[in-house]
Formats: structure tokens, C-alpha cells, sequence
């Protein structure tokens, strides 16, 4: 089984915090990181979050395996901006989008699926009479939250596959596969749900 994004258990302040407070505080922050324009804002952000990790005693391993896939699209993220924007922009642009995946990431390895998708549900729940189905809304969550740590697990395959075959290094040459197997994976995702009656 595949150790991304999936829940730690341990007894510490940030799981006992309930998955709608988490759920708001991610909203909040991730508001706020978007918002950042210095690198050494960045570099305090990035700080507090290595703090949280410590607190909610999420072994330094499993910390790293969640952003390991990501190494060479982020690596290939600030060489871009390197270019065209800076070295400040880079790392602004690339410390953003690392924030933002460990933000995520601290959730879910912090609170139960069924948690989060139980608060989304009972939050909607007011909005039934407007048409929305705060059900398939909680499917929708589920399965995002399942999906984020599968594109992950099949980018590390991509990469593990052109290190055997000695491919490439390129940006695109990873790119492309990748995107072909998520696609792939969103059709036997379709496929599945509609032999469980779920159509649209």
C-alpha cells in the first residue's frame, strides 16, 4: 500500500482537532500562502509548517515521501520562473506551491476521509434545497482526496520507469506520460462509478 496521504494515527494537538476546524484553517491558510510575495515570507511559512508536522509527530520519512514525487516538477517550476521572473519569483512561486501540497497533506494525514467527508456533507446540507446533493458532493471529496495521492504514486512510477529505461530527464518526457496514466485512471475511475449506478 502506497504511504501517501494516508492517515497517521497518533495522539497529538493537531489530530485531535476536529476536521472542520481543519478543514476552515487549510482554507485560511492556503488564502493566505497564495498571498505571499518574498521569499523570506515563504521561508516562515515553510518553518510553521515544519513545526506543525513536528507536533502532530508525523515521522520526518512519511513527511518527505509526500513531496518526493513532486521534486522534478517543482525543480522544473523554478527553473521556468528562474528564467522569465527571477530567482526571488522562483522561489516565491516554487515555496508556495510546496506550502500549499504539505498544508494539504498534514489533513489528510491527520484526519480520517469519512471525518472530512461527513463535515462537508452536514455543511451542505442547508443547500439541498437549492439543488445541491450533499452526498455526491462527499463522493466528490473522497475521491479527490484519494486521487491526489494516486496521481502522486503514478508520477514516482513514471519517474521510476525512466530511470530503468535510462530515458530522458526532460520536463516533457515526464510530463506526457504522466498525463497519459492519469487519464487512464480517470476513465477506470468513470467506468467504476457508472457500473455503481452513478452517472453523472
Amino acid at each position: 500500500m502506497s504511504a501517501l496521504a494516508v492517515y497517521v494515527p497518533r495522539d497529538s494537538i493537531v489530530h485531535r482537532l476536529s476536521a472542520g476546524a481543519k478543514l476552515v484553517i487549510l482554507v485560511l491558510a492556503a488564502i493566505g500562502v497564495v498571498a505571499l510575495r518574498q521569499p523570506w515570507q515563504v521561508a516562515v511559512v515553510l518553518a510553521v509548517i515544519a513545526v506543525l508536522y513536528a507536533a502532530a509527530r508525523i515521522p520526518w520519512r512519511t513527511t518527505f515521501d509526500q513531496v518526493r514525487p513532486l521534486l522534478w516538477f517543482l525543480l522544473a517550476l523554478g527553473l521556468f520562473q528562474l528564467v522569465v521572473a527571477g530567482w526571488q519569483r522562483s522561489v516565491v512561486v516554487v515555496g508556495t506551491m510546496l506550502a500549499l501540497v504539505l498544508l494539504a497533506t498534514l489533513v489528510s494525514l491527520t484526519t480520517r476521509t469519512t471525518a472530512l467527508v461527513e463535515v462537508v456533507v452536514r455543511w451542505l446540507r442547508p443547500f439541498r434545497r437549492l439543488g445541491v446533493d450533499p452526498e455526491r458532493v462527499g463522493l466528490l471529496v473522497a475521491l479527490g482526496v484519494r486521487s491526489v495521492a494516486v496521481i502522486i504514486e503514478l508520477s514516482r512510477e513514471v519517474r521510476q520507469a525512466q530511470l530503468a529505461r535510462g530515458a530522458s530527464a526532460s520536463p516533457l518526457a515526464f510530463i506526457v506520460p504522466l498525463v497519459v496514466r492519469t487519464l487512464r485512471h480517470a476513465d477506470r475511475l468513470a467506468d467504476a462509478l457508472l457500473a455503481r449506478g452513478i452517472e453523472d
